[in-house]
């Protein structure tokens, strides 16, 4: 017997000083790839608040953040977004409109979204065009 074990009597008996129930999700947890991918998801939409999203899950913000960084390095897929459909309007020059037969190949892109006109250039990184989407859908 160490006489520094706090859980010894120094008469030789055995006693419980002290007893710590912990309770709560505890140890570690493993999480699919879907469910990390749909909490980053959250975690990302406009207005959501990582810490915030964290407790909704029993998570702590730093794994969160943990998983933000992996989807943006393209290890973790987020979810795709629900997509919609806009009408195109094909042109050149001065709004004339292109022949169905004729093969379209600008130089540019334009985007219009109420009322702002966003020009995309051929080569143009796709993730820093959705970037500017997002900026702009947020505005309207």
């Amino acid at each position: 017997m160490r006489s520094f074990d706090p859980t010894f009597e120094p008469n030789g008996s055995v006693g419980v000083r002290r007893l710590e129930v912990i309770t709560g999700i505890g140890g570690r947890r493993s999480w699919s790839r879907e469910d990390k991918a749909r909490i980053t998801a959250e975690s990302f939409a406009t207005g959501s608040n990582v810490s915030a999203v964290a407790r909704r899950y029993g998570l702590r913000p730093q794994q969160v953040y943990a998983w933000r960084r992996l989807a943006r390095s393209g290890s973790l897929a987020l979810p795709a977004e629900e997509i919609g459909f806009v009408p195109i309007v094909a042109a050149v020059g001065d709004a004339t409109p292109v022949s169905t037969t004729t093969p379209l190949c600008p130089d540019r892109i334009e985007i219009e979204l109420g009322g702002t006109v966003i020009r995309v250039t051929p080569g143009t990184d796709w993730r820093h065009l959705r970037d500017v989407l997002r900026a702009v859908k947020a505005t309207m």
